[in-house]
C-alpha cells in the first residue's frame, strides 16, 4: 500500500511459448524464470497482493511454492498467442472485484524481463504516486541504440530505409535524439484509468530509466542466455 492505496501485481505466465518452449518454468541462475518476478514482487514494500495468471497447473503450483496467489487457472480464450496482456489483467480484476476486493495501482511485472534492481518496483510506484495529480501511469524505459533512422527493410533481395525521410542518407549518429524501448522492468497503471483508456500506455504516462545490462527481454534461447550473463554479472543489484 502506498499512500493509503492498495497495490496488486499482476504476472501473466502462460505455458505455451515458440521462440523459447517451456520458458517460464526453465531454471535461470538456480530457480524457475517465474519465480524471479515473485520474487521481487513480493520483496517490494509497497505491493499488497502478488497474483500469477496462468493457463498451467505447472507453473501455477511453482507460483505457489515462491508465495505467490493463484486463485484461477487462466481460460484457454486467454491464453492464446493472440489474447491480449489487458484481457488478461482484465480477467484477473474482475475475479477479485466478484471477491469484493479492489485495487487502486496495477503492477505488470512480465516474466521474461526479470533484470529488476532491488528497489525498481517501489521508485517507479513511489515516482507515479508523487506525481499522481499529472500523471496515471508509469512504464520502464532503455535506451536503444537500434535507430529508426539506421533500420532497413529487406524483401525480395531489395534494401530499403524503414524510414521515408530525405535525412535518412546524410545523418548523424550524434546528431540524432535518443530513443527508448519499453523493456517490461514493470508497467504500473492507476486501475481506473487502464479500465477506461484501455491501455498501459495511458494519455497521460511517465517514463522510468533503466539501465543498459536491464534492456533485455527473454523471447528465445539467446536472450535466455543473455539475461542468464546479465544475472551473472550484476546479480548483486538484483
Amino acid at each position: 500500500m502506498i499512500n493509503g492505496k492498495s497495490v496488486i501485481s499482476v504476472i501473466p505466465a502462460r505455458f505455451g511459448s515458440k521462440g523459447l518452449p517451456g520458458k517460464n518454468t526453465k531454471h535461470l541462475c538456480g530457480k524457475p524464470l517465474i519465480a524471479w518476478s515473485i520474487e521481487q514482487s513480493l520483496s517490494s514494500n509497497l505491493i499488497d497482493t502478488v497474483v500469477v495468471s496462468t493457463d498451467s497447473n505447472e507453473i501455477a503450483n511453482i507460483s505457489k511454492d515462491y508465495g505467490a496467489e493463484v486463485p484461477f487457472i487462466r481460460p484457454s480464450n486467454l491464453a492464446t498467442d493472440d489474447a491480449s496482456t489487458l484481457s488478461v489483467v482484465q480477467h484477473c480484476l474482475d475475479y477479485y472485484l466478484n471477491q469484493d476486493h479492489t485495487f487502486d495501482y496495477l503492477v505488470l511485472l512480465e516474466p521474461t524481463s526479470p533484470l529488476r534492481k532491488n528497489n525498481d518496483i517501489d521508485n517507479m510506484l513511489t515516482k507515479l504516486d508523487l506525481s499522481c495529480k499529472d500523471f496515471d501511469s508509469i512504464v520502464s524505459l532503455g535506451e536503444t541504440h537500434a535507430h529508426p533512422s539506421i533500420l532497413k527493410i529487406y524483401k525480395n533481395d531489395l534494401v530499403s530505409s524503414f524510414l521515408n525521410s530525405p535525412s535518412v542518407s546524410s545523418f548523424r549518429r550524434q546528431d540524432l535524439d535518443s530513443v527508448y524501448f519499453p523493456f517490461g522492468v514493470a508497467y504500473i497503471v492507476k486501475i481506473d484509468t487502464l479500465l477506461k483508456e484501455k491501455t498501459f500506455y495511458t494519455h497521460k504516462c511517465m517514463g522510468y530509466l533503466i539501465e543498459r545490462w536491464q534492456n533485455y527481454e527473454i523471447d528465445d534461447l539467446c536472450d535466455f542466455l543473455c539475461v542468464e550473463a546479465m544475472i551473472n554479472a550484476f546479480g548483486d543489484l538484483l
